[in-house]
């Protein structure tokens, strides 16, 4: 067995793995027992919260569930992301020392027989099914749009975003419409002028959000496309967005201004919808990202319309291959589950090993 993934849900279904008999395939296990390794793209511990911005604090992230069998401890609401998350993963790895290979990077997964090979720099894996928890992180969506390449200021994704001190005293457009935009609008907009740009009029939920009741009826959605087949949107737009106290602040401070989405870029500036220039001398792709599946196109697993049919974590085509941490798991709670699910499905796949 492979996984492709050391973040939350990778780790979850290491976890599970172990639980369930699976030694590590690093060792020398012999006989017939059931081996497993996590492959992971990461040089340590925390998968794709070792990039958050800088200034990300835990007080504004949208909640860490606790990784299976590890509470996580005390957390300072104004230390970074980026350190406190990946020093919990690491006291985890430290405590069930789980059989990771970093760094990793996978290029290819294709059929072999009744085996899946799995491609990657550290040679070839032979698996009888695989577990890919690889996220989005690496998978930014950056649109284009006519006259990019012409623009003389600062381009980059909010995946290369540091801090607001590099925009201190400039005219910046944030383009996008999810929960980092109005982050990111929040934190420019103290230092800088701001210029907000979406292709849709955003939603503002005006009910709150409760997880036993909004929430379910979320993951209803997201799981019904997946069910179908079709590709699933951004979180955004399955959940609207919340009156946060960063969003908020950014209201109060007009950096909420909605515009619409401008039609070309030029050197100094972006040409708005009404045929006018407005000049900036940064842009900020707050535009999300993907799922991080091009590894497994060989496999062919998508449909006509782009999706992948899912029954649960398990790929409808293929039974041998399970996306966690994808859909209606992206969530580090839904990864969580994910991580379980797709290591009891395969359980109940997977041939009984052969006593000897």
């Amino acid at each position: 067995m492979v996984v492709i993934g050391g973040g939350q849900s990778g780790l979850s279904a290491a976890y599970h793995l172990a639980r369930r008999g699976f030694v590590s395939a690093l060792g020398e296990p012999g006989g017939s027992a059931r081996t497993f390794v996590v492959l992971d793209g990461e040089d340590a511990p925390g998968g794709a919260w070792r990039h958050r911005w800088e200034s990300l604090r835990m007080a504004t992230v949208n909640g860490i569930f606790d990784l299976p069998g590890l509470p996580k401890p005390p957390l300072d609401p104004s230390e970074p992301s980026r350190e406190a998350v990946p020093r919990y993963f690491a006291a985890f790895e430290r405590t069930f020392e789980p059989p990771i290979l970093r760094p990793v990077r996978v290029t290819a997964v294709r059929e072999d027989g009744v085996d899946l090979v799995v491609e990657s720099s550290a040679g070839e894996w032979a698996a009888q099914a695989i577990i890919n928890a690889t996220g989005t992180w690496t998978n930014p969506v950056r649109p284009d749009y006519p006259g990019r390449e012409t623009f003389a200021g600062i381009q980059l994704h909010t995946h290369d975003y540091v801090s607001a001190d590099q925009f201190a005293g400039k005219r910046v457009a944030v383009v996008g419409g999810g929960i980092s935009a109005v982050q990111l609008l929040e934190e420019i907009s103290r230092v800088a002028t701001t210029f907000w740009y979406t292709r849709r009029e955003p939603v503002f939920r005006t009910d709150g959000f409760e997880p036993e009741v909004a929430g379910r009826e979320v993951i209803a959605k997201v799981v019904a496309d997946v069910e179908a087949g079709r590709p699933t949107g951004s979180v955004v737009s399955y959940t609207g967005l919340a009156w946060t106290p960063y969003a908020v602040a950014a209201k109060e401070r007009g950096a909420l201004e909605r515009r619409p989405m401008f039609t070309a870029i030029e050197p100094h500036g972006v040409r708005e919808s009404d045929g006018s220039v407005t000049t900036v001398d940064a842009i900020v792709w707050a535009t999300g990202f993907k799922a991080a599946l091009s590894h497994l196109d060989p496999l062919g697993l998508r449909n006509a319309a782009g999706g992948i049919r899912m029954i649960g974590t398990q790929v409808a085509a293929d039974p041998r291959v399970h996306l966690i941490g994808f859909g209606p798991s992206q969530s580090t709670v839904g990864a969580n589950r994910a991580g379980r699910d797709a290591v009891a499905a395969l359980v109940r796949h997977l041939p009984a090993p052969v006593a000897r």
